[in-house]
């Protein structure tokens, strides 16, 4: 059989009926061909090695094989870009986590369980997902690092900086050095999309229990799975990582994960610093957390300098955010490099902007944010 010069997509569920559904996503797609289906992991992986497809899609909870197992093989032997769908259970939630540890490129949550009737309220999110995905590098999803997860409480471990570890200032400084006053009140602010949960963990993990300033991240996911990210961040982290909730006051030590379907603000409530949760106001290019809301709330609390750090995803998120944050008080902003993102779209935007200070690998990043706290 012969193919046309677009990506090569093989879709992998155990039920027919949804192998058909996302199947006719693709009908007439200008840039992804179906080359088959599979019906459980056994059956994905004999086909990845006859029809090389460049991006799979794969349902999680399949028989014989299912996707967590099949992805791990997957990456073994044959390594190849997989958007994982799972349910919108506690139990799909860390399954999507799990499985973009071991290498998924990304997830996408079923709007009603295994077999979702209504799958075309996705689609948009899919098509778009798998375009991407095509295109992501092997070799970076194969490049994870296993942490593990303490088995009793946490304790604060200081963990020194090695001098290969010290990054690199890829761009002229926008704010004289004199300007940034290592004294005065600090807020780490992080936006990522896709890639984000395991170029968190690489960062959050890093940051001393003694850091002096409050964190909140924007990682784009549905409502339900944005806790389950937090709580295993919270697992493996030094500070303090929790979902965000309303009326939450900042704490230095403390990562506020903003939940998924909310756009996270910042409120001045006496001489403390409220956290907004907004559930109500559009989402902003698709996302709602927006890392753009995330940034113009924070841009009008004068009290702190910021650090803004923007990571691997998808589109533009956190760039008209950024130039906000940067006229209104004294900012300074870190990009992940194309090197180590999965996708270099949201970094790439936040350095068009020319307000990036710096553009580090993300296993150097925590460096780079805490060289700017006290």
């Amino acid at each position: 059989m012969e193919f046309s010069g677009k990506s090569k997509l093989l879709v992998v569920d155990d039920s027919a009926f949804m192998r058909k559904l996302i199947s006719d996503f693709f009908i007439d797609h200008p840039k992804v061909e179906v080359v088959g289906t599979a019906r459980n992991g056994k059956d994905a992986i004999k086909k990845i090695l006859s029809l090389k497809p460049d991006v799979v899609t794969m349902d999680v909870e399949m028989p014989e094989l299912n996707g967590l197992d099949a992805l791990k093989e997957i990456m073994n032997i044959s390594p190849v870009p997989v958007i994982m769908l799972s349910s919108t259970t506690l139990q799909g939630a860390e399954n999507a986590l799990i499985a973009m540890e071991n290498g998924a490129v990304d997830f996408v949550a079923k709007p009603s369980g295994n077999i979702s009737l209504d799958l075309h309220k996705i689609k948009e999110e899919l098509v778009h997902k798998v375009e991407y995905a095509a295109h992501v590098s092997v070799k970076k999803l194969k490049n994870t690092k296993q942490i593990d997860v303490p088995s009793q409480n946490k304790l604060p471990v200081e963990r020194p900086l090695s001098k290969s570890q010290t990054p690199q200032v890829t761009q002229s400084d926008d704010i004289k050095k004199n300007a940034w006053n290592k004294v005065s009140k600090k807020i780490v602010l992080i936006g990522t999309s896709t890639g984000g949960p395991r170029a968190l963990q690489e960062v959050i993990t890093k940051i001393p229990a003694s850091i002096k300033a409050p964190i909140l991240i924007v990682q784009h996911m549905p409502a339900g799975f944005t806790k389950s990210l937090a709580d295993r961040l919270n697992q493996l982290s030094q500070v303090k990582v929790k979902e965000a909730e309303h009326g939450d006051l900042l704490q230095n030590g403390v990562a506020y994960v903003a939940p998924g379907g909310s756009h996270l603000k910042l409120e001045k409530k006496g001489v403390s610093f409220e956290i907004i949760l907004d559930p109500n106001e559009p989402p902003r290019s698709g996302h709602r957390p927006s890392v753009d809301v995330m940034f113009e709330s924070v841009s009008k609390i004068t009290e702190f300098d910021k650090v803004a750090v923007i990571m691997t995803g998808m589109g533009s998120d956190g760039s008209k955010g950024l130039i906000e944050l940067k006229q209104k008080g004294n900012v300074m902003a870190i990009a992940e490099s194309e090197k180590t993102c999965i996708v270099y779209g949201m970094p790439k935007a936040a350095v068009e902007t020319k307000h990036v200070n710096e553009v580090v690998d993300v296993d150097n990043i925590a460096a780079a944010i805490m060289k700017y706290l006290p």
